[in-house]
């Protein structure tokens, strides 16, 4: 029987690519490969191979990371399984989310805010990108997804992130930050199916009303001359593109290019801003939009 949210989601697909609209609905309801990221805090690529090679799992990397790892021949619950999983050197981690972390490009030196950030997949990868070195805020509303996320700290092993149980959003505009991650809440466009589709137009409006309330208040805390990554796991224009056209004006805003030929192996949709990322949803990709945001 057909989901009727994911018929709902459908419609608005079809109104937003047309033709390329039934492309994305056979990727979102494509089953997606196990993916995992090598956490360099605590170990490197080659012992992380070693211990896959150990256990008879076949794998692949992403051509532009050894450090994100297709999973070929097992599922999650195998890799749970592993000490590698138990000793926090590896994350289970989806492709497309492991985008906006590297796009933003912490530096060892940066005072990060990390606006929305359990279960911390994103958190965690930011501080092994900076080495474990740069200072990083995480904020969490909810107090039992922010328990979620000291846990993945912990095992992890990143020690300079500080958990805030707060709404990001009412953060006073006196705290700046070098660099802010805004993974902003969204309708799950990108990664539902029509086995499981939580899309409802209710939930849709009101997602865009918090990205908006969220973007503008990373552009205020977001000191000048610096960047920001703005990403969802929504292909919705409306969530999206639409959004940053909309408040980046107000802000003296802009948006830097994403290369054509980053993130090789992952198609994308069409998108009204040429400078940011919009993935298609496929058997190794959730659909994702991540744009790069200069003040």
């Amino acid at each position: 029987m057909e989901n009727g949210n994911f018929r709902a989601l459908c419609d608005i697909l079809r109104e937003s690519y047309g033709d390329r609209a039934d492309e994305a609905v056979a990727g979102l309801c494509e089953e997606r490969l196990t993916t995992l990221r090598v956490n360099t805090l605590k170990t490197c690529a080659d012992d992380v191979f070693k211990s896959l090679r150990a256990a008879n799992i076949r794998f692949s990397t992403a051509a532009w990371s050894e450090n994100a790892v297709i999973i070929e021949n097992a599922h999650e619950s195998d890799i749970r399984r592993l000490d590698i999983y138990r000793e926090g050197k590896i994350y289970l981690q989806s492709l497309s989310s492991m985008i906006p972390p590297i796009l933003l490009d912490p530096k060892p030196e940066d005072a990060i805010l990390d606006m929305a950030a359990a279960p911390g997949g994103k958190t965690t990868q930011l501080a092994a990108l900076s080495g474990g070195a740069a200072a990083i805020t995480a904020c969490e509303k909810n107090k039992i997804r922010a328990e979620r996320l000291r846990f993945n700290l912990e095992r992890q092993g990143a020690n300079r992130v500080t958990v805030m149980v707060c709404d990001s959003r009412k953060l006073d505009d006196r705290f700046l930050f070098d660099k802010i991650l805004l993974d902003a809440p969204c309708s799950g466009s990108g990664t539902a199916s029509n086995r499981r589709c939580d899309f409802t137009e209710q939930l849709y409006r009101r997602c865009c009303e918090l990205q908006a309330e969220l973007l503008k208040k990373a552009l205020r805390l977001l000191k000048p001359g610096r960047r920001m990554v703005y990403s969802t796991c929504s292909i919705l224009p409306e969530e999206n593109e639409n959004l940053l056209l909309k408040i980046l004006p107000k802000f003296s805003a802009k948006l830097a290019p994403i290369p054509e030929n980053a993130f090789s192996g992952a198609k994308r949709l069409p998108c009204k801003i040429p400078e940011a990322l919009l993935i298609m949803p496929d058997r190794l990709y959730e659909g994702f939009f991540a744009a790069i945001i200069e003040k």
